[in-house]
């Protein structure tokens, strides 16, 4: 008879105990000999640091990839996203295609984005472009709308490979400002209307702590249907899919393929009204705090199908195994790639799998759109 799953977490969620207790594991500190190590990124760092020297054993897995920033800061996320694109425009790839302004067709996913100070003289000569314009400022290494401040004048700025499998979860939730979205000038300092984060949302006069100003993808989904239409919001849903998969293969060469890795990707796309999805940031540490009774749940079901795929059976891991779950384990994920099975079609079977090709142009931000991926490497 197989033992039984020693852990350690170092994040006292419920959602995350619960779901250990559930299984029978059993917990241990991180000076004993564990099996299933759910960290924070300030932990992972340490386990991977040279000066460390930790070196994992085949019974023991983590939630992180190594350096899992290539694709979770802001700066990185669109540097290696940037170099993607300049690589399939070398190979001559159908992908990297653009239209007569000079814009890609199917890559143009992620905002203009300049990284300051490297970027400045870019930046500057951008702006000038669009003197009206408005640009929202994000540190690279914050979280929870930290740091975050919108402007209007340049002034302003100075005050401040191995195969992978993509897993995407089902039960994702969208986010509302809980007063409606203005370009006006007057609004720039009011958060209320430009940030989703619920750390600034709750401290807002309309905030609904029952539903937490938060709506089920589903829900999203069924609203657009009734209001858009069901094939454009079936060709919403795939571009959000092919948003994610393309920002995993921009950061897969660049990633360390630690067989004894796993990542939960928390995905930050803002929809416009144009219904045209717009990746913002990948989060390598998901919200696991609950606002509402329906956030818990939907938590506790997170983990547990995580668990699932990432630990089969509940047993002693073994980061040998081919990372393929028969399909009754993934619970509410579905596979969304899975590099193997692509390796032989290529970019053409991706293009043909993706529905519409010139994509139209940027409307006005209406709602933020939060999804979860999970990766694994064989």
């Amino acid at each position: 008879m197989a033992g039984k799953v020693k852990w350690v977490t170092d994040i006292e969620k419920s959602v995350l105990i619960n779901n250990f207790e559930k299984r029978g594991w059993v917990q241990v500190t991180e000076n004993e000999d564990w099996n299933f190590y759910w960290m924070s990124v300030q932990t992972i760092r340490n386990v991977f640091s040279v000066e460390t020297g930790y070196r994992l054993s085949d019974d023991q897995i983590v939630n992180h990839f190594p350096n899992h920033y290539e694709l979770t800061r802001k700066d990185l996320m669109v540097k290696n996203i940037k170099r993607y694109r300049k690589e399939l425009e070398k190979e001559g790839s159908p992908l990297a295609e653009k239209d007569e302004s000079g814009k890609y067709l199917y890559l143009d996913f992620v905002p203009i984005t300049y990284m300051l100070p490297a970027d400045y003289n870019l930046f500057v000569e951008e702006f000038r472009k669009s003197p009206s314009s408005t640009w929202i400022m994000k540190p690279c290494g914050k979280a929870q709308g930290k740091g975050i401040f919108l402007i209007n004048k340049l002034s302003q700025i100075k005050k401040w490979s191995r195969d992978s499998k993509t897993s995407s979860y089902k039960l994702g939730f969208c986010r509302f400002c809980t007063v409606k979205y203005t370009p006006s000038t007057s609004e720039l300092d009011n958060m209320f209307v430009h940030l989703t984060n619920v750390a600034i949302q709750k401290h807002g006069e309309d905030y609904n702590h029952i539903h937490g100003g938060k709506w089920a993808v589903n829900n999203l989904r069924l609203y657009l249907e009734s209001t858009r239409g069901r094939e454009v919001t079936g060709k919403l849903f795939d571009e959000i899919h092919w948003v994610i998969v393309q920002s995993l293969k921009a950061v897969a060469p660049v990633m360390n393929n630690d067989k004894h890795c796993f990542e939960c990707y928390g995905y930050d796309i803002i929809i416009d009204d144009k219904l045209k999805p717009w990746l913002i940031e990948v989060n390598a540490s998901p919200s696991l705090t609950s606002s509402t009774a329906n956030d818990r749940i939907l938590k506790y079901n997170l983990i547990n199908d995580t668990l699932n795929i990432a630990v089969p059976n509940g047993e002693i891991p073994d980061c040998k195994w081919n990372k393929s779950p028969p399909k009754e384990v993934l619970g509410n994920y579905e596979i969304l790639y899975d590099e193997e099975l692509a390796q032989g079609d290529g970019a053409d079977r991706e293009l043909r799998s993706r529905p519409g090709q010139s994509l139209g142009p940027r409307g006005g931000r209406s709602r933020a759109s939060g999804r979860t991926v999970l990766t694994t490497w064989k």
